[in-house]
């Protein structure tokens, strides 16, 4: 799903106009980002939650050249969904990969 078909069914349930909901939608994202920079977690009851997390360094490769590379230490950003979420989506997923979903 794009962001503008999570843009279309919102508005379509909501019936808040479409406008009106990316500009909510942008500005939930761009908070969250704003959040992580700057090292604070967005933690979303009953979805889950933004952190960062930190990557140790790390020895890499780069293959084209046979050279080994060093990855310095660093950090990204991370979902982690909450335990009500995981087990919906890990019941639903079931359902849909046994052949057992009905219609």
């Amino acid at each position: 799903m794009r962001k503008a078909d999570m843009v279309a069914r919102i508005a379509d349930k909501t019936g808040i106009p479409k406008v009106d909901v990316l500009v909510t939608l942008e500005t939930f994202f761009k908070e969250v980002k704003t959040s992580l920079t700057d090292g604070e977690a967005v933690y979303v009851r009953g979805f889950g939650s933004f952190i960062v997390k930190k990557r140790a360094a790390k020895i890499g490769r780069n293959i084209k050249k046979n050279v080994a590379v060093e990855i310095p230490e660093h950090f990204i950003p991370a979902f982690k969904p909450a335990k009500e979420f995981m087990q919906t989506v890990k019941e639903h997923a079931t359902k849909e990969t046994d052949g057992t979903e009905e219609e």
